[in-house]
């Protein structure tokens, strides 16, 4: 009886145990399942087609959380003040180290980090803050739980909240059959160029034909662009071109300059520095060669404003800012742009489908700054068919420009047009699909390049020509210039705006 009870002790106490611990083990809870990869890529692209545009703002929690698990995980948050009401005309005016901006940038940390310990106590804040902008007003954070996010997205003074590593691929998409190309690396010299496609001019440079047909060649009696600096966000210069390094002033081209800087990083690492402002791709060098490459004297192709100085900032490793590396290089190269006075004209012959805050902030900061912006339509191959034009051209701080054929109003083969299109520029011989020519990556002999990104190129040299006749005049007055000359003033083009420049009737306007 005495071991019976011992026994009945013995099982109570067991129960009792097992009891306990059932009730101070908290049950699993299930997981949030994420969105995949193809779902938002359709999402995405189902609203490109529909409504020409995408904004990370109206997808849900449970996209934006998604997309950034299958992305970088880190997510940029716009900020300001209570009250501040609509910054995006005063993003040249704000002082981020002022405390009320302070105040709020250390609201949203502080409220993100505490979220974020609610499952993982043990990380830090520096774990969790990669970059508080020291300029624009954003902070970006490696946020990977669906409950911060949700958070975020309901503080009154967040302005938005997107993933920043996010990039579609369009090549496996369901809904189009876009097909990727080489996002525009590619400049080699071409030795097969027609002798009908330039002309030899004095003291022995290749002027492109397309210079011509634009009223290039016409407007030079009054301009060369000396005095003007134009600034251009791109791939960076090729240290093998002599043209845009130690030749640069060259022939008729002097009393000029040339600065190479470097804000892309290709390092996955995001503490890594930037790489330089070495072109590895090849698209910046033909950018800069369209614009200002010399009027020297050794057979290489002149560029349209070929007195002005030349401000080259690598932005990007190619033509499509749709990573977090491009998105932060572009963004603190129009930073960097808009805050050197000597810079009046920006060229971006980059872009991507779907706009993004902080690029978009970006951009707002250089034209407060009084920047005139110039951006590429769009340049693709099935994707043309359906889409208009890209971001960061879309902008109304932007003036877009693509690439139209000889004859007639049709739309150079690769090319985007639409209702925000500004101008065009002659840039495709009808027939022979031939462009205009530019530096190639070493050498003398040009290269050639197409697409509305030498259209963009060529109509920021146009500017810089306008602007040089004129040096005391203002942004908006350079752009009416070259508006009210343009072949389809008074009339606007839904697909065209206000058609083809004129270089030398807009110089002498």
């Amino acid at each position: 009886m005495k071991n019976l009870r011992i026994l009945l002790i013995l099982m109570a106490f067991v129960l009792f145990r097992c009891s306990e611990d059932t009730t101070m083990v908290a049950p699993e809870q299930p997981q949030e399942d994420i969105i995949s990869k193809a779902e938002i890529d359709n999402i995405i692209i189902n609203s490109l087609q529909q409504n020409d545009e995408f904004n990370w703002s109206d997808a849900s929690d449970k996209v934006i959380w998604s997309a950034l698990i299958h992305g970088d995980s880190i997510i940029t948050v716009g900020y300001q003040p209570d009250g501040s009401g609509d910054i995006n005309s005063r993003m040249a005016e704000i002082d981020v180290n002022e405390p009320n901006w302070q105040k709020a940038s250390d609201q949203i940390i502080t409220d993100a980090v505490e979220s974020v310990r609610l499952t993982d106590e043990d990380v830090s804040r520096n774990e969790i803050v990669i970059r508080s902008h020291e300029v624009l007003p954003f902070v970006e954070m490696k946020i990977t739980d669906l409950q911060t996010v949700k958070q975020l997205r309901s503080m009154p003074n967040v302005r938005y909240a997107e993933p920043l590593g996010y990039e579609v691929d369009f090549s496996t998409a369901t809904s189009t059959g876009r097909v990727e190309s080489s996002k525009g690396c590619s400049n080699s010299s071409d030795f097969g160029i027609p002798s009908s496609d330039y002309t030899n001019i004095a003291p022995g440079a290749k002027a492109s034909w397309h210079l011509t047909s634009n009223n290039i060649t016409n407007a030079w009696s009054s301009s060369t662009g000396a005095g003007i600096t134009v600034g251009v966000i791109d791939t960076g210069l090729s240290p093998d071109q002599a043209k845009l390094n130690n030749e640069f002033n060259s022939g008729y081209s002097s009393g000029r300059y040339v600065n190479k800087y470097g804000f892309y990083v290709s390092s996955w690492w995001w503490w890594a520095n930037p790489d330089g402002p070495d072109d590895d791709c090849g698209h910046g060098t033909a950018m800069a060669g369209v614009i200002a490459g010399p009027r020297s004297n050794s057979g290489s192709s002149v560029g349209v404003a070929y007195n002005s100085n030349l401000v080259a900032v690598r932005g990007t490793g190619d033509v499509v800012i749709n990573g977090s590396k491009e998105k932060t290089g572009v963004s603190d190269a129009l930073v960097f742009l808009g805050n050197r006075s000597d810079v009046k004209i920006i060229s971006m012959s980059i872009g991507d489908v779907f706009s993004n805050s902080k690029v978009a902030d970006a951009v707002r900061y250089a034209y407060g700054k009084g920047k005139l912006i110039f951006a590429a339509a769009g340049t693709s191959t099935t994707f043309t068919n359906w889409y208009g034009v890209i971001f960061p051209a879309s902008m109304s701080e932007t003036v877009a420009v693509t690439g139209i054929k000889e004859s007639g109003y049709q739309r150079c083969d690769v090319c985007h047009s639409g209702s925000k299109v500004d101008f065009t520029v002659v840039m495709e011989r009808t027939g022979s699909n031939n462009h205009p020519l530019t530096l190639s990556m070493s050498g003398n002999q040009p290269s050639t390049v197409g697409g509305s990104s030498v259209a963009t190129a060529t109509a920021a040299g146009i500017a810089a020509l306008v602007w040089a006749k004129n040096p005391n005049m203002s942004r908006s007055d350079v752009l009416s210039k070259m508006t009210n000359t343009a072949d389809l003033y008074p009339n606007r083009s839904s697909s065209f705006g206000w058609g083809t420049l004129n270089a030398a009737a807009a110089v002498n306007y």
